[in-house]
């Protein structure tokens, strides 16, 4: 079973590949920590209401059954987009901007998303295989 072809599972993987990505981002940060005018790179948030409209139109489009509701336009394709991050809290006088608490701050956060995402993955995974009678002790 590809579970990617449910919506909610696609999202999570989505979001564990980007969290994937940004860990790679922050280790490069992080190893040009003593580069001369090196600024530091994170990505760009994942936009959740783009999730949720891809996730609608694998479905069709989503019914707006009361006018105090909201609507979801089109569905489009989310990018992980890298960016020079505009705030810098100190910069040295080679020029390099990257601080390293900062930096490390932002890997130990992403992990604690990653561990949550694979964690609800995990779990999502063992209902389905209650619902068809494997069992689920995962």
């Amino acid at each position: 079973m590809d579970v990617t072809k449910i919506p909610f599972f696609n999202m999570l993987v989505r979001r564990m590949d980007w969290l994937a990505q940004r860990q790679d981002v922050l280790a490069q940060n992080v190893a040009n920590a003593d580069t001369p005018g090196y600024r530091p790179r994170d990505l760009e948030a994942m936009d959740f209401r783009a999730l949720v409209r891809d996730a609608a139109g694998t479905r069709g489009q989503t019914a707006r059954t009361h006018p105090a509701h909201l609507s979801i336009g089109a569905p489009q394709a989310a990018a992980f987009s890298s960016a020079p991050q505009r705030k810098t809290y100190e910069t040295s006088l080679s020029g390099n901007a990257v601080v390293l608490e900062e930096q490390l701050a932002k890997v130990g956060e992403t992990k604690m998303e990653h561990e949550l995402a694979t964690t609800i993955y995990r779990k999502y995974l063992g209902l389905f295989q209650i619902a068809i009678g494997r069992g689920g002790n995962s």
